[in-house]
């Protein structure tokens, strides 16, 4: 079969054939409608993502796609057995679950593994304590924090607050609902008045941090401004590290203030918990509450594909 093949760490894929997967009994092949090309795609195809275990080359790359049954049906699947990744014309993956009815398959293929990153976060606060309050995502523009935004809106938070660089994307949101903060300041001086402005109106109860580094530094230094708050309950939700890989926890802030700084990714969320939300936010896609843009290539433009930058999510899609 056609897939896109990578064959080395440093090597940018290329359309070659690879061998067809091995079909369990009882199962058939499914058929590549369109396979989102994440940040995490590419981190794992290079061996520089943490998740990435013991790889082997040559593979296909690709965790999730949309593909078509041999019966017709449209499904949401993925974590496909390494070296077989999604971006292949045929692919054997553990779960399917239905594309709804109405929804864009090449949308949900682009938007469903960013969407879950914060979807799953804001689902399971809303369990936790009753309802969102404040929301504070940091950064906002991207694929991911655009989606979180959307996502938290649509789950009924009482106020949004989406922090970014792009603002062309920051208006889009504030065009949606979500209170908006520019990050382009100089310095931690400037991040922490900027975002110090911003939730002077209310605590954040929920941060969602697809940045990390220097970003998350002035967030600790701004929630604790306010001394001890023995009412305040903030969970602080490390996604992504876009802006640093490190960033300094300020011991003050843990002692004065009820603070649950975790992580959730592969690894600290099991893909159980992940797809147990699929049904839900594609539902959100098929009804418009989530929105994201992107570019499809076809397999023999993979190279084009891999090299894609800009606003939209790439998506490879069959010749």
């Amino acid at each position: 079969m056609r897939a896109a093949v990578v064959t080395a760490p440093d090597v940018s894929p290329a359309c070659a054939d690879f061998p067809e997967p091995t079909v369990p009994p009882g199962h058939e092949p499914l058929h590549l409608v369109g396979a989102g090309l994440h940040n995490v795609v590419r981190g794992l195809a290079s061996g520089q993502h943490y998740g990435r275990g013991q790889m082997t080359y040559p593979l296909v790359p690709g965790i999730d796609a949309v593909a078509r049954t041999g019966d017709g049906r449209l499904v949401y699947t993925g974590y496909a057995r390494p070296p077989f990744g999604t971006m292949a014309e045929r692919l054997v993956a553990p779960f399917q679950a239905e594309v709804p009815a109405g929804a864009d398959p090449l949308a949900i293929a682009a938007g469903m593994n960013p969407g879950l990153s914060g979807w799953v976060v804001l689902a399971a606060r809303r369990k936790e304590v009753g309802a969102l309050g404040t929301v504070l995502v940091l950064g906002a523009t991207g694929t991911s924090g655009s989606l979180a935004v959307q996502g938290a809106l649509a789950l009924g938070a009482e106020r949004v607050i989406a922090a970014g660089r792009d603002p062309e994307a920051l208006e889009r949101l504030r065009g949606a609902g979500a209170t908006t903060v520019s990050l382009a300041q100089d310095g931690p001086d400037g991040l922490e008045r900027a975002l110090a402005d911003a939730v002077a109106e209310a605590q954040p109860g929920l941060v969602l941090d697809y940045l990390w580094g220097p970003v998350a530094e002035a967030a600790f230094a701004v929630l604790g401004r306010s001394g001890e708050d023995t009412e305040a309950d903030t969970a602080y939700a490390q996604i992504g590290s876009l802006a640093g890989l490190e960033a300094s926890l300020p011991a003050d802030l843990l002692r004065s203030r009820r603070i649950r700084i975790t992580g959730s990714g592969v690894g600290s969320v099991s893909p159980e918990e992940m797809l147990a939300e699929a049904p839900e936010v594609m539902a959100r896609f098929a009804d418009g509450s989530l929105r994201v843009p992107y570019t499809a290539f076809p397999l023999s433009r993979i190279g084009e594909a891999w090299a894609h930058t800009g606003r939209s999510r790439a998506v490879v899609v069959p010749d």
